[in-house]
């Protein structure tokens, strides 16, 4: 204590008038001078150890509550000018600890009101949700962070961008690849650009995947990359600098709200572009049909991962030869939903893509393998869903490897056309049932009894009687 100056104003000045005392009284049964103790209070004096032992002899303060006493709500302030809503308006850590110090009861309240705020907006756009199911579309939104558009504007519409499809063929013709697209591209950014692609060590590139130095003309890998992961870095890079009219005209064409909004959807078209590259879409096309659609012969025939074929499954939109319309979400361990996309915008108002009950979280506890599974929705809908886990870029030994699953799902009707059809139980194969009941999330969802059920639906009230309790943890009538 001793070599940490305390500054506790705020504090002094609340325990000063919780106990009634005037600056003078309180000064004199400290035993020093009420200017002094202004100082204090206007935290321009931290506390001395023999002040602090006296304020703990003379009014019984704990000396441990002078210190530290608004850490906890500093984390949750913080939370609160996160939102998007107050995105301009975030202030420093100093500024957030002299709220917290020297207001403690309405940091306290202005943390309970954004509580309730997200509450409702949560609320807003779950009854959104649900009009738009009904066919009810509504402009109801909350705010929204640059990238929360750009997701939603993605899901939204067909994941097939004509013009960038083009642009890849053509590039193609130029590179002449053959069976080395990455020696390629890397000879055509130092023909055409003078730019030099380097791997680099992690320890010289520890938190980056790819870096390009304007100044040297290298792009720079990191050796953390998978050398289909290298490929696409490479690939986007090149597309994004030959690409950069049809990139610009597609950005416009999606209306967004901001330039930040903007430098996303570029990076999201980077790597559509760069998948449309090392996949082109003829080729790819006539062997997903020729294959049945499995997602690991065209891996093989390709040279790329698992994620990036299953990813251009669902690009095989282009009119007069489309391919199966597959839709795909990606999730992390702890559920949380990090990419949406589909060949005929992802199918929000059906499927949803928010219950526990998707074969995407079991993939977990199986990692590597591929998981087949039919599912119904609560209106009879019935999907196909294929899941399997991703590993992501390698770390140290002493790092956890970062683990995501994929879902990759059609309409059942479409299951006679895809190899992983042949995995389903007899009965779902015909139609008659065995399909796992999911619904859209839990919190639109209204199936009774539900044992994997994590909050109750916001369209019933609970059920509170206490001498019947049904199987889920939220009972509702």
């Amino acid at each position: 204590m001793a070599d940490q100056k305390i500054f506790a104003g705020p504090r002094i000045r609340r325990i000063r008038l919780a106990k009634g005392l005037t600056q003078t009284a309180m000064a004199e049964g400290l035993g020093i001078s009420p200017s002094y103790l202004n100082l204090i209070e206007r935290n321009q004096r931290p506390l001395t150890v023999q002040l602090i032992l006296k304020l703990a002899s003379v009014y019984k303060v704990d000396p441990h509550e002078l210190q530290g006493e608004a850490r906890g709500s500093i984390s949750a302030l913080k939370e609160v000018f996160g939102d998007p809503l107050l995105a301009g308006e975030l202030p420093g850590d100093q500024e957030l600890i002299e709220l917290a110090e020297a207001a403690p009861n309405a940091s306290a309240a202005m943390i309970k009101l954004f509580r309730a705020y997200r509450e409702q907006a949560e609320r807003l756009s779950d009854l959104n949700e649900l009009l738009a199911r009904e066919g009810r579309a509504t402009a109801l939104s909350g705010a929204r962070l640059p990238i929360d558009e750009v997701h939603e504007i993605f899901e939204r519409r067909p994941n097939h961008f004509a013009a960038l499809e083009e642009e890849a063929e053509a590039f193609t013709s130029v590179l002449s690849p053959g069976d080395d697209l990455f020696g390629a591209l890397k000879a055509w950014l130092k023909r055409e650009y003078g730019i030099v692609v380097k791997v680099l060590p992690v320890a010289t590139m520890p938190n980056w995947r790819r870096r390009y130095d304007r100044h040297s003309q290298r792009l720079f890998l990191s050796e953390r990359l998978s050398p289909f992961d290298q490929l696409r870095e490479v690939a986007m890079e090149a597309c994004l600098i030959r690409m950069t009219v049809a990139v610009a005209g597609e950005i416009q064409a999606l209306k967004l709200g901001t330039d930040e909004a903007g430098r996303l959807a570029r990076f999201e078209l980077g790597s559509y572009a760069a998948h449309a590259l090392m996949m082109p879409y003829q080729s790819f096309h006539a062997a997903a049909v020729r294959a049945r659609y499995d997602i690991d012969v065209l891996r093989s025939r390709f040279g790329v991962s698992f994620e990036q074929a299953a990813n251009r499954l669902t690009t095989l939109q282009r009119p007069g030869a489309s391919g199966v319309p597959f839709f795909m979400l990606e999730v992390d361990n702890a559920g949380n939903c990090f990419r949406k996309a589909g060949g005929q915008g992802f199918p929000q108002s059906r499927f949803g893509g928010g219950c526990p009950k998707l074969p995407v979280h079991a993939a977990f506890a199986l990692p590597g393998q591929i998981l087949v599974e039919a599912v119904e929705m609560p209106d009879g809908a019935e999907f196909l869903c294929i899941a399997r886990t991703l590993e992501g870029p390698q770390g140290s030994f002493s790092e956890r490897p970062r683990r995501t699953a994929l879902l990759l799902g059609c309409d059942i009707g479409f299951r006679d056309e895809i190899v992983y059809g042949a995995g389903l139980p007899a009965s779902a194969k015909t139609g008659q049932g065995a399909a796992t009941a999911i619904g859209p999330a839990c919190r639109l969802c209204e199936r009774i009894g539900c044992l994997a059920r994590a909050e109750p639906p916001v369209t019933r009230p609970l059920g509170l009687d206490e001498m019947v309790t049904g199987l889920s943890a939220f009972d509702f009538q």
